[in-house]
C-alpha cells in the first residue's frame, strides 16, 4: 500500500513535467526553428500552424485532466442507500464487508477513501478514481495526449532532420537513430541538447501509443457497457444499445465536450442525482 501511495504522488508529478518539457521544447526550439523557412508567408508560416495546434491539443489536454481531478466520483459511503457512510467506510477498511455488497458496480478505493458508483479503475497520473463523473474527460485526456504526443513527435523528428541534416524517409531512420546518438552522443559528436530532444522523441512515442491505446480500450468498454472493474471482477451487464451506452457518458451536446474541455456536457448524471 505504501508504494501505492508513493506512486499515487510520483505519477502526477512525471506527467506534469512531462508536459511543462514539452511546452518549453515546444515553444522556444521548434516553433521558432519553422520560422526561419523563407518560403512561406508570415500569416500562413507552418510555425504559426503548428503553434496554434499545438496550443489546442494542449489546453484539451490539461483542462481536461484538471476535470478529471475536479470531478472526482463522489463518495457514496456519505449516503445514496448505503446506510451510515463512515461506518461503512470503516466496514470495508477493516476488511468485515464485502466491497460488492452494497450497490452494483460500486467499490471501495483504499487511496482515495471513498466508495464510487461505477467504478472503472484508479488513475495514478491523475491520483484519483474514474468513475461516472469525469469517465468523459478521461477518455478526452488520453484523447488529446495522444494527439499532443504525436504532434511532438512530428515536431521534434522535422527539429532533428534538419540539425543533423538527416532524413526520415526510410522507416528504419527512426528506429536505428536512439543506437547511433548514444555513440555520437559519448564520442562527442552531439550535442547534449541534440540527445535530449532525441530522447524525448522515444518518449513522446511511447506515451502517444499507450494513451491511444488505452483510449480505443475504453471506448469498447464504454459501447459495451461495461467497465474494467466490471469485467475483471466477471460482472454481468444488462445489454443496452450502444448509443445509450455512449450518450451516458458523453451526453447529447457531446460536440462540445470534444472541442473544449468542459464538465458534464449534455450527459444525465445530475437528472440522475436529483432523482
Amino acid at each position: 500500500m505504501l508504494v501505492l501511495r508513493l506512486l499515487n504522488v510520483v505519477a502526477p508529478a512525471y506527467f506534469l513535467c512531462i508536459s511543462l518539457v514539452t511546452f518549453v521544447l515546444q515553444i522556444f526550439l521548434f516553433i521558432p526553428s519553422m520560422f526561419r523557412d523563407p518560403s512561406t508567408t508570415s500569416l500562413f508560416s507552418p510555425a504559426l500552424l503548428h503553434g496554434a495546434l499545438f496550443l489546442f491539443l494542449s489546453a484539451n489536454a490539461l483542462g481536461n485532466y484538471v476535470l478529471v481531478i475536479q470531478s472526482s466520483p463522489e463518495d457514496l459511503g456519505k449516503g445514496l442507500n448505503l446506510g451510515e457512510g463512515a461506518e461503512v467506510v470503516a466496514e470495508w477498511l477493516d476488511g468485515s464487508r464485502s466491497p460488492g455488497s452494497a450497490l452494483p458496480s460500486t467499490h471501495f478505493c483504499r487511496l482515495c477513501a471513498r466508495v464510487t458508483q461505477r467504478h472503472d479503475h484508479h488513475c495514478f497520473f491523475t491520483g484519483n478514481c474514474i468513475g461516472s463523473r469525469n469517465m468523459r474527460n478521461f477518455i478526452m485526456f488520453c484523447l488529446y495526449t495522444s494527439l499532443a504526443c504525436l504532434d511532438s513527435l512530428v515536431a521534434g523528428m522535422a527539429y532533428i532532420s534538419a540539425a543533423l541534416s538527416m532524413s526520415f524517409a526510410n522507416p528504419l531512420a527512426f528506429l536505428t537513430l536512439l543506437p547511433h546518438s548514444i555513440s555520437q552522443f559519448f564520442s562527442g559528436a552531439l550535442l547534449s541538447s541534440e540527445m535530449f530532444v532525441i530522447l524525448m522523441l522515444y518518449l513522446w512515442l511511447g506515451i502517444g501509443l499507450a494513451c491511444a491505446g488505452f483510449c480505443c480500450h475504453q471506448m469498447l468498454l464504454i459501447l459495451r457497457g461495461q467497465t474494467r472493474y466490471q469485467v475483471r471482477k466477471g460482472m454481468v451487464v444488462r445489454a443496452r444499445p450502444w448509443r445509450e451506452n455512449l450518450q451516458e457518458v458523453f451526453g447529447k451536446r457531446w460536440l462540445l465536450g470534444l472541442l473544449i474541455p468542459v464538465l458534464n456536457v449534455g450527459s444525465d448524471y445530475r437528472k440522475q442525482k436529483e432523482k
